[in-house]
């Protein structure tokens, strides 16, 4: 990696109106080679749909939390994360022994009926927050489309012909979590995070942010590299999964959340991967591949269960 201090910022009307897309993948290249985030802008999404989404994620957690309990998150990792019941125990980046300072709630896609067959399929829990489910399915139509568009581009940054992957997201595993940050003390000990050090373990996270700040991302040399929001933009980041798939080319990068603004924050990260059932394997045109096949269901179930006491298997 190279070191950074800034996050770059890509311009994607090309991507979003057909146009030449040859100088935006070299740019492509660039950020995610170096950086493995940037700023996106121009990315055909409203603004009035991504308001709608924070809107009702604010009018969720507001409620008292015996309201929100009713809809705590299940063995489909759909539902409420209460503050305090997620530790990322699975990071090497850092010592991590207290849960995150974080409470969320997780929409996935809607499933009619649980599919043994599929890991994690089923239906959704809605809340009876008025307009809450209209509002949040249209998001995550808009955004995998947007995610489709993302991994046609991330393909042809590293130059690869074979692009018989992209199959695999015509049916992805899509996750939209509606985060709420409480504030955290200035005198809180410094392993108390909002999201302790990580990196994401799927392909493409995009993510809308409120102006309270709290985002790092994590230099080469240590450095916390500060993420506030751009009006009008998402933070976009490769998980572990697209670095497999691109044989390193690709990184992911370790990000943190402090928020030590003294206010709330809120954000709304949209997580979009393969088809659970999708062997991760480096492309071919990749070079001599360095990293061994998976599933990414099985690598799935390790890192929920490792996570998520909802998970967590009870001998």
């Amino acid at each position: 990696m190279t070191n950074f201090t800034e996050i770059p910022i890509l311009d994607l009307s090309a991507l979003i109106k057909g146009g030449d897309t040859r100088n935006l993948a070299q740019e492509f290249r660039k950020a995610y080679g170096t950086t493995g985030f940037s700023y996106v802008i121009n990315h055909g999404i409203e603004q009035s749909l991504i308001e709608s989404v924070f809107e009702m994620s604010k009018k969720f957690h507001d409620q008292e939390l015996d309201k929100k309990m009713r809809f705590q998150i299940d063995k489909t990792h759909r539902g409420y994360i209460p503050i305090n019941t997620s530790i990322d125990v699975t990071t090497d980046l850092a010592k991590v022994t207290k849960p995150n300072q974080s409470a969320s709630y997780m929409i996935m896609k809607e499933d009619k009926v649980i599919n043994p067959d599929i890991y994690l399929s089923g239906p959704n829990q809605w809340p009876d927050v008025l307009g809450f489910r209209d509002a949040c399915e249209a998001y995550v139509t808009a955004m995998s489309e947007l995610g489709r568009k993302l991994m046609g581009l991330a393909l042809e940054s590293i130059g690869v012909d074979d692009i018989s992957i992209l199959k695999s997201f015509s049916d992805p595993t899509t996750w939209l979590r509606l985060l709420h940050y409480p504030p955290q003390s200035p005198r809180a000990e410094k392993d108390l995070y909002g999201s302790a050090p990580h990196k994401d373990f799927g392909c493409l996270t995009l993510l809308a942010q409120d102006d309270v700040g709290g985002l790092q991302v994590m230099s080469p040399s240590g450095n916390w590299v500060d993420a506030p929001r751009i009006p009008g933009s998402f933070v976009v980041n490769v998980g572990d999964m697209l670095r497999r798939l691109s044989n390193g080319l690709l990184l992911s990068t370790p990000h943190r959340v402090i928020n030590k603004s003294g206010r709330e924050r809120y954000s709304c990260p949209f997580f979009f991967d393969p088809h659970v059932n999708t062997v991760i394997e480096p492309i071919k045109g990749t070079g001599n591949p360095i990293f061994e096949p998976l599933l990414f269901a099985n690598f799935l179930r390790s890192e929920l269960e490792a996570s998520y006491q909802a998970h967590q298997v009870k001998h």
